[in-house]
């Protein structure tokens, strides 16, 4: 029962203290060694009621449910990119994809009329804003802006999830509240906007390969037959292709500021055919890009070296950047890392993506806007052979997941480098055109 203390305007409730304060009722307690005072309500009845849950849960041992440090959306966001960047040393595209999506949630918290606590965030709330949420898909401010795709608010929600577990962690919540991002069915998402995919057949293969440019045609030829990430084809070394063996090795290249999306290393074997293009577009080069931008084909770039010796000029300039520089961040070194690989005439990831639009476009396809619809394309053609689903996440670099089919078999099942050459082959070879036609553009008898 509630008691006034004798001479004062406060009142216990066990190990609880009572008191107005500018007309609302606050509560006061210590929880260990920390002291906590918390606004509870406007009337003194719905005050006494949470002092004595509060007071029953001192008593118990049991954490209170103000035993938390409340932060803003703003705070919890630094704390949790900071988490990323300084302690799970995720790459840096991994921490710029989290901070545009947490900031979404930022911006949501800013527009209220009274800026909630992250604890008093409402994720349905915030989904519907998401909903109205005008973007610049490219990023640039001035180019024309659209609403969010349903794709775009799942990895937003997803993202505030997993931040709102490192709240939970943290004790930035109340104990009792759990995470509210829970409660949101994404895994009944429903995606009705998502960018179509364009899936190859052998007709428009040979159609688009026949409209293709000299210097687009291999690299096009290589992802059609390959599966590779557009990433993974612009950041492949030389020493990374064993012509003679028939190997492609995609290995990460964490020292060059480049590493795979899964971090999985893997080996793709080659078809002679996607060989003899890979060697026209070598020619006597030793070292470097595989690929070069089209500007520099039969010139040197400005900038050349084997892996090793790209590393160390990586590692020069960061040591000299840093005389001028105090501190430099990620960020920092991910930029220098970028300007070695441009020096070296590495093809960026735009260009790729302009081309590919430009020759569908040109063979009647405009719809189709998706350098990935190779990677779809190729993981079907694997399908339609009936490849085993092993040998198929292992040549696409998917990560293992519990839940596939294979179950524990998974872990101990290993694949022969010659039975995923046999498989792989079979299934390229279902569309014997465009490898008919790679040879003769490279010029190789058949």
């Amino acid at each position: 029962m509630a008691r006034r203390k004798r001479g004062s305007d406060r009142i216990r409730v066990g190990k609880v203290t009572l008191y107005l304060h500018h007309g609302a009722w606050w509560i006061y307690f210590s929880d260990g060694t920390k002291r906590i005072r918390r606004k509870v309500g406007e009337s003194q009845k719905e005050a006494e009621i949470v002092a004595a849950q509060t007071n029953l849960q001192l008593t118990q041992g049991a954490p209170t449910a103000f035993s938390f440090e409340p932060v803003s959306v703003a705070e919890l966001r630094k704390r949790f990119l900071d988490y990323h960047e300084h302690v799970l040393n995720s790459s840096v595209g991994t921490v710029n994809r989290y901070r545009a999506a947490t900031k979404h949630l930022e911006d949501f918290a800013n527009w209220q009329k009274r800026i909630p606590e992250a604890h008093e965030i409402r994720p349905d709330a915030f989904a519907a804003y998401l909903r109205q949420t005008d973007v610049a898909p490219n990023g640039h401010k001035h180019s024309q802006k659209r609403k969010l795709r349903d794709k775009g608010v799942r990895f937003i929600l997803e993202t505030c999830r997993s931040m709102f577990n490192f709240a939970v962690k943290r004790r930035h919540l109340p104990p009792y509240m759990g995470n509210p991002f829970s409660e949101l069915p994404l895994d009944r998402f429903r995606v009705e906007d998502a960018k179509p995919i364009f899936v190859f057949n052998e007709a428009t293969e040979l159609d688009f390969f026949k409209a293709a440019s000299d210097w687009a045609f291999p690299i096009h030829f290589t992802f059609a037959k390959t599966g590779v990430r557009i990433g993974e084809l612009t950041h492949l070394l030389i020493e990374d292709v064993d012509l003679p063996g028939g190997w492609m090795h995609i290995r990460n290249k964490t020292a060059l500021g480049w590493r795979i999306k899964t971090g999985h290393e893997r080996a793709i074997p080659l078809l002679p055919e996607v060989v003899a293009v890979l060697r026209s577009v070598i020619g006597n080069r030793k070292v470097g890009p595989v690929f070069l931008r089209e500007k520099l084909v039969g010139k040197t770039p400005k900038l050349v070296g084997s892996r090793a010796e790209l590393e160390k000029v990586l590692q020069d300039r960061i040591n000299a950047a840093r005389i001028s520089v105090a501190k430099l961040s990620r960020t920092d070194v991910q930029d220098l890392a970028r300007k070695v690989w441009w020096d070296a005439g590495q093809v960026k990831s735009d260009m790729v993506r302009t081309s590919f639009l430009r020759i569908m476009e040109a063979i009647g396809h405009p719809e189709a806007t998706c350098p990935k619809s190779w990677r779809h394309s190729f993981a079907t053609l694997l399908q339609d052979a009936n490849v085993d689903p092993l040998i198929r996440q292992q040549t696409l670099g998917h990560k293992p997941t519990n839940g596939n089919g294979l179950g524990m078999t998974g872990n101990y099942t290993h694949t022969r480098p010659e039975t995923q050459r046999q498989q792989i082959e079979q299934a390229l070879r279902r569309w014997p055109a465009s490898l008919r036609y790679a040879l003769d553009r490279v010029g190789v008898p058949q």
